[in-house]
């Protein structure tokens, strides 16, 4: 498909621009462009099975009918990716693929139509070479890849709706955490569960996260970073934080994540980490984890560190864990030598510093 480019009657000066990336914070600052594909069931004769309209232009609001399904049936899925800056020069994306797979197997769970994997690689590398002097010069920065779908339809009835507007959009960005890469404090959720059997908790949809913002509100009031969710069934088991998976590392040499049974989001930092993680020697399960467990590995010194992963924060150190029971240090309550040594090597390879054993970089 032929990509329509539209014009843009106001792209941001340079000074502003410059001025607004030397600071950007994380996911405030948007880029000039759009690229935006429609979809319509009726559409048979489109050359991608109902896409069609594929353009690129100016960054602006969408109009929608007061009826548009999303607004009252949530059918709406995203991805979260980076584009990274190469010391030798140009722009790199990692596991991109990974993405538009998870993304289609979002669309799946949602009754939402598959985009076609390379459409999807296309839109998104077209947002990049648009924009990529928004790339942040700063340590850390990046630019940060919103491919999202909805439904706009317009009707009200409980069914899958037959018109989708799938769209890119850019933001240049800082650090995830506003204090840099130091350890977090978690709160142990007890009131609220994130996802339940059966429901859409591997999806990457916004009402997962939506049913985090009352308990991340409450972790914050309690002092502490980020909030985790136990199991739905019997609220002992260790599930993922509010937008990252977890790793516990023990001190007989194994690391255990816990499993993919439907209820968390199967991260691709979290896949990429196992791989690294078994390279270094290390035995790593995907095996249930209790918060007993958690509680009294990290007091008994079994447990020497903890992390969290993710696209936006890539790997963060789990300090200190913080309940109504009270609170516990995972070792020093520091920043640890496995989590230390993943995530330098982690960015290294994202920024083409440090070797790609797996093909995950892809440059565009």
């Amino acid at each position: 498909m032929q990509f329509e480019p539209l014009h843009h009657p106001s792209p941001t000066p340079d000074d502003v621009r410059e001025k607004a990336i030397a600071d950007p914070g994380f996911g405030t600052v948007f880029t000039d462009h759009m690229v935006t594909i429609d979809y319509d069931a009726g559409a048979p004769d489109s050359v991608a099975g109902g896409w069609h309209s594929p353009r690129i232009g100016p960054h602006e609001p969408i109009s929608l009918d007061p009826s548009a399904s999303v607004l009252h049936y949530a059918q709406e899925i995203f991805e979260g990716m980076k584009a990274f800056a190469h010391a030798e020069g140009g722009l790199a994306m990692f596991r991109p693929q990974a993405n538009a797979a998870r993304f289609n197997a979002s669309a799946r769970r949602m009754a939402m139509p598959e985009l076609p994997e390379d459409l999807f690689l296309d839109a998104v590398r077209l947002a990049i070479t648009t924009d990529a002097k928004w790339m942040p010069p700063v340590e850390g920065g990046s630019l940060y890849i919103r491919p999202f779908m909805f439904a706009n339809e317009a009707f009200l009835g409980v069914r899958p709706a037959k018109r989708y507007k799938f769209l890119v959009i850019l933001s240049a960005v800082g650090n995830y955490f506003k204090r840099g890469v130091n350890p977090v404090k978690i709160w142990v959720s007890q009131d609220y569960v994130r996802a339940a059997p059966g429901g859409t908790g591997a999806a990457k949809t916004g009402g997962n996260y939506a049913a985090s913002l009352v308990p991340q509100a409450e972790a914050i009031a309690k002092g502490c970073d980020q909030v985790v969710f136990l199991d739905a069934v019997e609220h002992r088991w260790v599930e993922e934080l509010g937008g990252m998976n977890l790793f516990f590392v023990r001190r007989d040499g194994s690391v255990v994540t816990p499993p993919l049974t439907g209820t968390i989001l199967p991260g691709i930092t979290r896949d990429s980490l196992i791989a690294m993680l078994r390279e270094e020697g290390l035995e790593v399960r995907e095996e249930p984890y209790s918060i007993t467990q958690w509680r009294e590995e990290a007091e008994s010194g079994d447990l020497l560190e903890c992390m969290a992963c993710g696209t936006a924060a890539v790997v963060t150190p789990v300090g200190t864990v913080a309940s109504p029971s009270g609170e516990f240090t995972i070792g020093a309550g520091g920043t640890g030598q496995i989590t230390a040594k993943m995530r330098e090597r982690l960015i290294g390879i994202q920024h083409g510093r440090v070797e790609d054993r797996h093909g995950w970089v892809m440059r565009v």
